[in-house]
C-alpha cells in the first residue's frame, strides 16, 4: 500500500482523495490549515491510517513543522491541491495587493515549500500533483481574475520546471485541470462532483510515466493546451 499527502485536505478535492485513498487500503498524511468536522470523521474511522497535520503552505514555518509531525517513511504521492480564488473584483485601476501576496504565497510558493519539505522522503517511481486551472493557460479567452489567473499561470511553469529537474531522480511531476467542481470554489452549479475529479486525479497519479512528466493535463486524462 501506498502512503499519500495532500494538501486542502480539510474539504473539496483534497478531502476525497483522501478518503479514496483510504478506502484503496493507502496511507494519508493529511494536511489542512484547519480541521474540518469531515476529515476529523475520517481520520478517526481510519484505524489510524489517516493522520492530520495542521499546515498552512503560505508559512515555512508551518509546512516544515507539519513534514516533521508525520514521521519519517517514505511517500509515494504528493498532491498540491491548496488554492484560494482571490479578488473577484475588477481589478483594472486598483488592485488589493494583500490578497495578490496571498494568492501567490499559498498557489505558486505553497506547492514548491511542500515538496521541499517532502523531497527527502520521495524516491523514485514518487509522484507530485500539482493542481492548477484551465484559467492559468495561455489559451484561456477570458479575462479577469487576475491574482489567481497569475498565479496558477506560475504554478504551471514552476511544475514544468520542477519536472525537468527532478526527472533524474525517477520523481514524475503532473499538471492537472480538476475540471470545474462542486466544491466551496466552484459552486453547486459546476460541471462535475468532487467524486468524479479526484478519482480522475487519483487515476492519473497512478498512470503517469516519467516520460510524460511535466505534460498539462485535464482530471478526465486529456491533454491540455498551455
Amino acid at each position: 500500500m501506498a502512503t499519500i499527502a495532500t494538501t486542502g485536505a480539510a474539504r473539496g478535492i483534497g478531502l476525497e482523495l483522501a478518503a479514496q485513498h483510504l478506502a484503496l487500503g493507502d496511507t494519508v498524511i493529511a494536511l489542512a490549515r484547519k480541521a474540518s468536522p469531515a476529515l476529523e470523521d475520517l481520520a478517526a474511522s481510519s484505524g489510524g491510517r489517516l493522520t492530520i497535520h495542521p499546515c498552512d503552505v503560505a508559512s515555512d514555518a508551518s509546512v516544515r513543522a507539519a513534514a516533521a509531525a508525520s514521521g519519517e517513511g517514505s511517500v509515494d504521492v504528493l498532491y498540491n491541491v491548496a488554492g484560494v480564488t482571490g479578488p473577484m473584483a475588477n481589478e483594472l485601476e486598483s488592485a488589493d495587493w494583500d490578497a495578490w501576496n496571498e494568492a501567490f504565497a499559498i498557489m505558486v510558493q505553497g506547492p514548491l515549500r511542500v515538496l521541499q519539505a517532502f523531497l527527502p522522503r520521495m524516491g523514485e517511481g514518487a509522484r507530485v500533483i500539482n493542481v492548477t486551472s484551465q484559467v492559468g493557460a495561455s489559451t484561456w479567452p477570458m479575462g479577469g481574475l487576475y491574482a489567481y489567473a497569475a498565479a496558477k499561470a506560475g504554478l504551471n511553469r514552476l511544475t514544468r520546471s520542477l519536472a525537468i529537474d527532478l526527472k533524474a531522480r525517477g520523481i514524475v511531476v503532473g499538471l492537472v485541470h480538476p475540471g470545474w467542481v462542486q466544491t466551496d470554489m466552484g459552486g453547486p452549479h459546476a460541471q462535475i462532483s468532487v467524486q468524479e475529479s479526484a478519482t480522475g486525479l487519483r487515476t492519473l497519479a497512478a498512470g503517469w510515466s516519467l516520460e510524460d512528466s511535466g505534460e498539462f493535463r485535464k482530471w478526465n486524462g486529456e491533454p491540455h493546451d498551455w
